[in-house]
């Protein structure tokens, strides 16, 4: 069994930055709920207020697509639609 590793950052459009900032913790506090979530971890760039980066471990490919799925149904999902994502996504044994 590999863990699942998503490492990047993402971009806010500058007008919809306020939201999804708001709505941030709310989504970190839920993913680390998630069964097989390791680590999650969402944190600003101190030189650009859109820039944020991201680093989440999954146990596993199930739970990383578990992951995904609520996601994509959430608020945090919703309203993250005109994000920019800019990833990697990496199996460590």
């Amino acid at each position: 069994m590999s863990k699942i590793i998503l490492q990047g950052y993402i971009i806010l459009p500058e007008a919809e930055r306020d939201n999804i900032t708001a709505a941030l913790p709310g989504h970190i506090s839920l993913t680390r709920q998630e069964p097989g979530c390791l680590i999650f971890e969402v944190t600003p760039d101190h030189d650009n207020p859109e820039k944020f980066y991201v680093y989440e471990e999954f146990n596993d490919q199930q739970a990383f697509d578990q992951h995904q799925k609520r996601v994509k149904q959430s608020l945090w999902g919703k309203i993250t639609g005109k994000v920019e994502r800019h990833y990697t996504i990496s199996h460590k044994t």
